[in-house]
């Protein structure tokens, strides 16, 4: 369920290193490091997380160098 006047975007990339607090250090497709935490459903169902998972991270135009990972791919 996508709401239309939210900015946000989706990126691919891969998770370098877990930090405290579900906090992942994430090396995005185009070469850029940015910081993201779980979002709420991986939270709910414990997903786990580690370093070398390819991962989807939902961005804001606001601040870049934050994330949101929405997804674990395989």
């Amino acid at each position: 369920m996508q709401n239309s006047n939210k900015k946000v975007f989706r990126r691919n990339g891969v998770v370098l290193e877990a930090l405290p607090s579900t906090n992942f250090r994430v090396r995005l497709d185009d070469g850029k490091e940015i910081i993201a935490h779980l979002a709420g459903r991986l939270r709910i169902y414990r997903i786990k997380i580690l370093a070398g998972d390819k991962v989807t991270v939902e961005m804001t135009p606001y601040d870049e160098n934050r994330g949101r990972i929405v997804y674990r791919g395989k």
